[in-house]
């Protein structure tokens, strides 16, 4: 028994797909309460002003009254430990930076156990979030310290280490969007959209697409600007040098102010600008060598103006951002670096990690060193009261101009990408009006950068955001075209019960492959690729089933799930285009999970028809009241099997128009409305296959429902060999 004022955590399980809370993954916990489930909230005194004082935030949180500070009024007027913990637990992982809001708590049928679910978008950091949860919840109620800020610091530092970046997230927000599905591959960001041979992949801001020529090109500055200038390109003149006193004479030729840069670098480091001295040149030159993989430094003209950075995705610019000189003014007391701290640093949106749209600043950065030096300063000089001390001269690219680009700037920045090689790049140029053609003012594209980030554009300092996310995807995934590649799906077909469904998941795969489609069956007899079986392991496992979804050379693929796979792992895909549900199952089977009657056990497999897209198709068996009654939660069409033609809802749902499939003096026919079309003679089947006539017409209704003609569908079923193709021992 379990201590008044604890809560043991009796399981943790990650559902990694679709199951019986929410279609998308979630973190359940098992709850022994004990005796607090005589003690609701408002028996346990001080709770409710401790925890608020804590988490404040709660107050967002709206419950099941539907409106903000619902959960306060629960808590308030008396609710159970467990659904608290749901709710600390969620604001734990706002507070952390990782945006959550689902989650849900039921009661068991066994006294003080519950089930707890929540939303997370990484398995360690909401393992870490329910721990940190229980020891917050169990210090209100037992009115103990505990150390708020520390617990956040350690969960922000798991968010910023598990959790995809922002600008990756906002990519696969895009797609989530558009209904693309997405798997994370890596515990970085390489993510794939869409499923099978239709995936695409992106990591960060590049794509499957991504030229890897382009970034060699890209990474070479010297080699960049020599292709531009070859297609009319502005950009400025210079050239490669591998000594400081090259660096000097280039200078002298070009005409000074000159920037240097490494010729292999990126993104704006190791970069000096306006220099006007010998000495300066020199110390530029060792700054870009030792930042570059090689002593080569590049020497250019220098650009008056302010520093850009144009976004061009596919063909064109989607975003454009403005960078401004950053100064600090003396005060007589504070070193340089105080200063950066105090005048510049402390604007929030300045920080070390990906999520904030400004970098800290940083003067004992070589590049920064150097243009203190030119004015007389260190990073610890102090400057008089009133003097103002020049920083940086560019970067800070973070304002949002992307409005004002004029069409020619555009369309050389666009340009520029295409002769690089690269479908997204980031165009940085310098320019004093970006809504003026280059010409007219000297401008120049000064870099072309692979891999350009996102954030300046997604949070900008100033200005609108825009959603560079959206624009990736629709370079991606064309939303004008209706063909199925551009949704990033393929036709998946998902089957559960007990006994029939492995047969009948092999059946549908053998009619898709028939079809002409290279086609993935993952059941309980093992992993199968065009019916040739790779594995025999369990195939109703989450692994197996996304192995199927990451094969390139899958177009089609078919699932087997039973109630203990949806309840310990999930489903394995987010949506199908057709759901088979053959039969419910036995209770017996999952009672060591607390499902415990045939109503619980129905709530589970009802997680099937739930995942059925709307242009898509649930295959019910009539012959099963509890299966037939699932009809209702289709989003989809409905149609039914059983062997006897004249099953009332069959028979019913046929004389509303529904499609049907039946068995009629030993054949498989199929109707709809007073159509019927007689599919083939069950004795011309394999005769083991023959013995399970309901996994026969569940295959057939799939194949309908797909759209296979009926002489493939008849071609599939008969053909087909449960013993074919097996893997060899």
């Amino acid at each position: 028994m379990t201590n008044k004022k604890d809560i043991a955590i009796l399981r943790v399980n990650h559902l990694r797909g679709p199951n019986i809370w929410t279609y998308r993954p979630v973190i359940e916990a098992w709850l022994d309460i004990g005796e607090l489930e005589e003690c609701p909230s408002n028996k346990l005194p001080g709770l409710y002003e401790r925890l608020t004082a804590w988490l404040p935030g709660l107050i967002e949180h709206r419950c099941g009254v539907g409106e903000r500070g619902g959960f306060l009024e629960r808590l308030r007027d008396g609710t159970w430990s467990g659904h608290i913990l749901e709710h600390v637990v969620l604001e734990l992982q706002n507070l952390a930076g990782m945006k959550t809001g689902f989650g849900k708590t039921r009661s068991t049928a066994d006294h003080g156990i519950y089930k707890m679910a929540f939303r997370t978008r990484d398995e360690t950091v909401g393992r870490a979030a329910l721990q940190a949860g229980h020891a917050l919840l169990m210090a209100a109620i037992n009115d103990t310290p505990f150390d708020l800020q520390a617990q956040v610091a350690e969960l922000t530092e798991l968010v910023d280490r598990y959790c995809l970046g922002p600008s990756t997230g906002h990519i696969v927000d895009a797609a989530t969007d558009r209904r693309i599905p997405s798997i994370r591959l890596t515990e970085g960001n390489l993510v794939q959209l869409g499923h099978g041979s239709a995936q695409r992949r992106i990591w960060t801001a590049e794509t499957d697409r991504t030229s890897a020529i382009g970034e060699s090109i890209a990474s070479d500055k010297d080699l960049t600007k020599t292709l531009l200038a070859s297609c009319g390109v502005p950009v400025p003149e210079g050239s490669v040098v591998r000594s400081a006193a090259a660096a000097w004479e280039e200078a002298q030729d070009i005409g000074l102010p000159v920037a240097v840069k490494p010729v292999d670098g990126n993104h704006g480091r190791g970069v000096s600008l306006n220099l006007m001295s010998e000495a300066d040149v020199h110390a530029a030159y060792a700054i870009a060598s030792e930042e570059g993989e090689s002593t080569a430094v590049l020497v250019e003209r220098f650009i008056p103006g302010n520093e850009h950075r144009l976004l061009v995705v596919g063909a064109k610019v989607v975003a454009a951002a403005k960078g401004e000189s950053l100064w600090v003014v003396g005060d007589g007391q504070s070193t340089v670096t105080q200063l950066c701290d105090s005048q510049i640093n402390i604007d929030p949106r300045r920080g070390d990690s990906e999520e904030f749209p400004l970098g800290l600043v940083k003067p004992q950065d070589s590049e920064i060193r150097l243009d203190l030096k030119r004015q007389g300063l260190t990073p610890d000089s102090i400057p008089q009261a009133g003097q103002k001390v020049l920083i940086q001269l560019n970067g800070n690219v973070a304002d949002d101009v992307t409005d004002e680009v004029h069409p020619e700037v555009a369309y050389v920045a666009a340009l520029a990408a295409r002769v690089v090689g690269l479908d997204i790049a980031g165009i940085d140029l310098v320019c004093e009006d970006i809504s003026r053609p280059l010409e007219e003012q000297r401008g120049a594209i000064i870099e072309v950068n692979s891999s350009p980030g996102l954030l300046a554009h997604i949070k900008p300092a100033k200005g609108e955001p825009r959603n560079v996310g959206r624009a990736i995807i629709e370079h991606l995934f064309n939303e004008r075209e209706t063909s199925e590649g551009e949704t990033g799906r393929i036709p998946l077909v998902g089957v559960t019960g007990t006994t029939d469904a492995a047969l009948a998941a092999r059946l549908v795969g053998t009619v898709l492959n028939l079809s002409g489609k290279h086609v993935g069956v993952a059941n309980r007899e093992g992993l199968f690729l065009d019916g040739r079986q790779v594995t025999a392991q369990d195939g109703t496992r989450f692994d197996a089933g996304q192995r199927l979804l990451i094969n390139r050379t899958v177009q089609a693929a078919v699932f087997e799930s039973n109630a203990r796979t949806i309840l310990s792992e999930g489903l394995p895909y987010d949506r199908c285009r057709v759901g088979i549900v053959t039969d419910i199952g036995n209770v017996a089977d999952v009672a060591d999970l607390y499902v415990r009657d045939d109503d619980a056990l129905v709530n589970v497999v009802r997680s099937q028809v739930d995942v059925v897209l709307s242009d898509g198709a649930a295959v019910l068996n009539a012959a099963d009241e509890r299966v037939a009654a699932l009809a209702e939660l289709s989003d989809g069409a409905v149609l039914f099997y059983a062997q006897d033609e004249a099953n009332a809802t069959l028979a019913a749902h046929r004389a509303g128009g529904g499609r049907v499939a039946f068995v009629r003096n030993g054949h498989i026919v199929l109707a709809q409305g007073s159509e019927e079309m007689p599919l083939l003679g069950i004795d011309k089947v394999k005769p083991a296959t023959a013995a399970q006539p309901n996994a026969l017409l569940a295959a057939a209704l799939a194949g309908w429902a797909l759209d296979v003609p009926t002489d493939l569908i008849c071609a599939g079923l008969r053909t087909f060999d449960p013993a074919g193709k097996k893997k060899k021992a």
